[in-house]
């Protein structure tokens, strides 16, 4: 027979001696009676865990769109008031549900939902539902994003432990190699034996998903969520495809399985328990965040240092008045085309902004210097990195909720400051008794409010894509020389 075709026969055989291999794994892994409870268990926890998501969302987002619109009509439909009185009686910012957020609650349970807006001061969002639970909050709700990121992957050890044990352990794999298969290529057969079975768990849950996401909304689909959604399970099928090819490997490095499982086990209480537990210590032993009480006396001795508009007397606001004089080329305050009540007002409102501006900031930069220790470790630990990805793309991260408590503010000031200019331009100087219509507060646009797209939220997590798809790479190229390098006795 010629070379070239005793090569063919040689490939064909091997390809099929390969594709034998994962589908034996495959069945056989079907048949284990143990892994289909676990697999049953899992894919139950992730069922369940969709549907009271979903319905929780939907709830929450219902119960806040109400109370938006609520608001908006009492402060639209308000009786007769002072201005000023109206920046005082102020308005609420409710944070909309992102459409992905019953996937991954992230931060949503603890930083709080609404935002009240008034004058002379910026407010943090309150109310969250960790104000309002247990204790047992801090141990982590059932969510999709839980049961993906902690117990699809002790599923995946379970499944993937004597992958290469077992067979050394029974003298199969010495058969499997006399056959002409390279150790490297028995290593991709199981895998892709294992991922079809991690896929036959995953698959009937996260379908689910979807078909509720959309059939909610009839099937019309937003380009933004589908993205989201698309996005979402790639990061997650990369996770799981890494802790698959880690476990393969590990069982390849061990000569028995009891080993082998112990070793993964520890990997997994490293990557989901310790790692995560430390970078979030460290983070905040490098960058403390000031007491609530302290950035509270700090903020008022700054803002009194600056134009009190309540205080007659105040100097500063005397030589703004002047100033207005000479500007106008007037005697007296009353001669002026302007109430210098509502320009006082107005400067004392963008001094105290500035002031509340700065201090978040502040706040704002070391929580996120925070993250960021956390963010560098996802190079350590590829749990990390999927989980700043999944609640990137569930729209609920500290970046989601920094930009919607910004456009809070943005809308709070806008507010506070026009109310100032009706009452600069509509009111003579000292009139405290004079009401504008109700009609006049329909003049100001409610507050909306519309989630990031996913190019924004992608950005914001560019250490977490790159430490992810790093690990992906790692475990492909130097896990399969080791395994390469491995002795089979």
């Amino acid at each position: 027979m010629p070379m070239n075709w005793r090569n063919c026969t040689s490939t064909i055989c091997t390809t099929n001696m390969v594709r034998s291999i994962a589908q034996k794994e495959f069945l056989s892994t079907l048949r284990d009676k143990r892994f289909v409870v676990l697999s049953v268990l899992v894919l139950l926890l992730l069922l369940a865990a969709t549907v009271v998501g979903l319905y929780s969302a939907h709830t929450l987002q219902q119960e806040r769109m109400v109370a938006q619109e609520e608001v908006n009509h009492q402060f639209h439909n308000s009786q007769d008031r002072h201005p000023h009185r109206m920046a005082h009686y102020g308005s609420f910012a409710f944070r909309p549900k992102s459409s992905l957020s019953f996937l991954d609650f992230g931060l949503d349970s603890f930083t709080g939902a609404s935002v009240f807006m008034e004058a002379h001061r910026q407010n943090s969002a309150n109310f969250s539902q960790a104000q309002q639970s247990s204790s047992l909050i801090r141990f982590g709700e059932m969510t999709v994003a839980f049961v993906l990121q902690m117990l699809l992957p002790l599923l995946i050890v379970f499944l993937c432990f004597g992958a290469f044990t077992q067979e050394k352990e029974t003298g199969t794999l010495k058969i499997l190699l006399s056959q002409g298969v390279s150790l490297r290529r028995i290593a991709w057969a199981k895998i892709k034996g294992y991922s079809k079975t991690v896929a036959l768990v995953v698959t009937p849950a996260l379908l689910l998903a979807a078909g509720l996401l959309f059939g909610q909304n009839g099937f019309d689909l937003h380009p933004d969520t589908v993205w989201r959604l698309l996005l979402f399970l790639s990061f997650y099928l990369v996770y799981f495809f890494i802790f698959i090819v880690l476990s393969v490997i590990i069982s390849a490095l061990h000569r028995r399985s009891s080993t082998a499982l112990v070793t993964l086990l520890g990997i997994w209480i490293l990557f989901c328990v310790i790692i995560p537990k430390a970078a979030a210590n460290l983070g905040n032993t490098l960058y403390t965040t000031p007491t609530k009480a302290q950035m509270d006396a700090d903020v008022h001795e700054e803002v009194a240092k600056g134009i009190d508009g309540h205080n007659a007397q105040d100097a500063r606001a005397g030589g703004l008045k002047k100033e207005l004089l000479r500007k106008y080329g007037v005697d007296s305050l009353s001669q002026l085309p302007v109430n210098v009540d509502g320009i006082i007002m107005a400067a004392g409102e963008e001094q105290s902004t500035r002031v509340y501006r700065e201090h978040f900031d502040k706040l704002t930069n070391t929580f996120q210097q925070q993250n960021l220790i956390s963010e560098l470790a996802a190079f350590l630990n590829p749990y990390l990195a999927v989980r700043h990805l999944s609640m990137g793309m569930a729209g609920s991260d500290f970046s989601h909720y920094l930009h919607f408590q910004e456009e809070a503010e943005e809308y709070r000031y806008k507010l506070a400051q026009g109310l100032n200019h009706l009452q600069a331009t509509r009111l003579t100087y000292k009139d405290k008794t004079t009401r504008l219509s109700s009609d006049t507060w329909k003049e100001f646009k409610p507050f909306s409010y519309e989630t990031p797209p996913v190019q924004w939220a992608l950005s914001h997590h560019v250490f977490s894509l790159a430490a992810l798809f790093l690990w992906l790479v790692l475990v492909c190229t130097v896990g399969f020389r080791l395994i390469d390098k491995t002795q089979i006795v």
